[in-house]
């Protein structure tokens, strides 16, 4: 999976972009391990943007899920935005907009933290 991180200018929170049209089965155990190995090493405010992404399946939903239980025990905060429409609306639908923390820009989302 083609992802880029920066660290934001100012700040110590990570940002990640999932450079790929569809998140879906085959990238999100390599995603998730990615960002696992992230946490484990210090990372403890994220924001993953999916501005590229048209597309979430399930198993990607449930990498996102996987990596905000690493982080919650760390006190740590995961920031999700530029989800499209149907994205968020897949949100909505499995109730997971009630867990995860969606934001419409990078601005947004850093006041987050």
């Amino acid at each position: 999976m083609n992802i880029s991180k920066r660290l934001i200018s100012g700040t110590d929170v990570d940002m990640i972009t999932i450079e790929e049209k569809e998140a879906n089965l085959s990238q999100s155990e390599h995603f998730k391990k990615l960002i696992l190995q992230d946490i484990r090493q210090g990372s403890r405010k994220i924001i993953i943007s999916f501005s590229n992404v048209e597309y979430v399946d399930s198993s990607f939903l449930g990498a996102l899920v996987a990596i905000l239980k690493e982080l919650l025990p760390h006190n740590g905060k995961l920031v999700l935005i530029g989800l499209n429409d149907d994205i968020v609306n897949l949100f909505q639908l499995t109730r997971l907009d009630k867990i995860f923390i969606l934001k419409n820009d990078l601005d947004a989302a850093i006041k987050e933290f």
